[in-house]
Parts: C-alpha cells; sequence; structure tokens
C-alpha cells in the first residue's frame, strides 16, 4: 500500500516538473497577429508577453484608430496565446499525473 503511495506521490511530482518546464517553454513561443489590413503587427508569447509591436506610419496620424488597432491585435493575439498556454500545461500535467480511478480531471 505505502509503496503504491510513493509511487503515486513520485509521479504526481513529476507531473508538478513537467508542468513547470512546459510553463517555462511557454515564454519561447511566439504567436505574430496582425490586423486586418496588415497596418499593425505584434507579436506576444504563450505566457501572455508582448514581444513586438510593428505600426504602420499611416496609423500614426490617427490616435483613437491606432488605438483601437492595438487593443483588436493585441486581444486577438493574448486569445491566442491563452489557448495555446492552457493546452499545452493541461496535457503537461495530463500526461505526468498518475491514473488514479474516478480522476480525470483533463478530459
Amino acid at each position: 500500500m505505502f509503496g503504491d503511495m510513493m509511487g503515486m506521490m513520485g509521479k504526481i511530482k513529476e507531473a508538478q516538473e513537467k508542468v513547470e518546464a512546459t510553463k517555462q517553454r511557454m515564454d519561447t513561443v511566439l504567436i505574430d497577429e496582425k490586423s486586418s489590413d496588415n497596418l499593425l503587427n505584434v507579436t506576444v508569447t504563450a505566457s501572455r508577453k508582448i514581444k513586438n509591436i510593428s505600426i504602420n506610419p499611416e496609423l500614426l496620424e490617427d490616435q483613437e484608430q491606432l488605438e483601437d488597432y492595438l487593443i483588436l491585435t493585441l486581444n486577438k493575439a493574448l486569445s491566442k496565446a491563452d489557448g495555446i498556454y492552457d493546452q499545452e500545461v493541461a496535457a503537461a500535467a495530463k500526461d505526468g499525473m498518475p491514473n488514479i480511478p474516478g480522476m480525470d480531471m483533463f478530459k
């Protein structure tokens, strides 16, 4: 019984390490997003850090339009980042977890 428990605890620790490694890897996964007319390009990491913003000079003439473009394009990029991050972390957690009957948390 204790052997099974120790083995399970080892697997849980291993799963935690896999999740942490995956979270660190998400800092290196880049998501590029462009406005529909390519006047604004942003790059974010899967861990939701902004890495680059490229603005066409045409947008600099209208502050309100630029703000709208930034909000829309950054939100699209961050939404994609959220999806990738959540999917990768869940997969790492599920992969490392011991098979415990009735504990299907990551379906």
